[in-house]
């Protein structure tokens, strides 16, 4: 971020303070969130930008799908966070995950992205799928409640 160059001394102070403030705030919430969680918001980040550049004929159809389902994903991980009954949500969760799989192999298909983003964006949903999977087993092996 740049800062003016018209700043006084304790205007300077004033707002690096603020800076810093945001700067730790934002730290401390990534380190609250769930690897999981934070994943999906990274990837969020670096893949939407790519999909608002799409050609015309599929920024409204393909981009905007896989833009609705990677928010549909935060939203839900999210949710299942602070659900008593996760199982259900994370295995639809995981279909979801699937769903923008394929939708990014499109991508590719289409010749919409290049090699190297679409090898970057799979690393990245199959971590967020592996992460998925390892929490999808610990709810199956939980023990019912009484």
């Amino acid at each position: 971020m740049k800062l003016p160059r018209d700043l006084s001394g304790q205007d300077l102070v004033k707002t690096l303070k603020i800076l810093y403030l945001i700067e730790k705030q934002r730290k401390f919430m990534s380190m609250s969130e769930l690897p999981i969680i934070q994943k999906t918001y990274d990837l969020i980040k670096w893949y939407v930008p790519i999909l608002n550049r799409l050609p015309r004929d599929h920024k409204f159809t393909l981009g905007d799908r896989i833009i609705t389902g990677l928010y549909d994903l935060l939203e839900g991980l999210i949710l299942a966070r602070y659900a008593t009954d996760k199982l259900n949500q994370l295995e639809l969760l995981n279909g979801k995950l699937d769903i923008l799989r394929h939708q990014t192999r499109l991508l590719l298909d289409f010749e919409l992205i290049k090699t190297e983003r679409y090898e970057y964006i799979g690393k990245l949903i199959n971590e967020i799928g592996t992460e998925l999977g390892a929490w999808i087993k610990q709810q199956r092996n939980k023990p019912p409640k009484l």
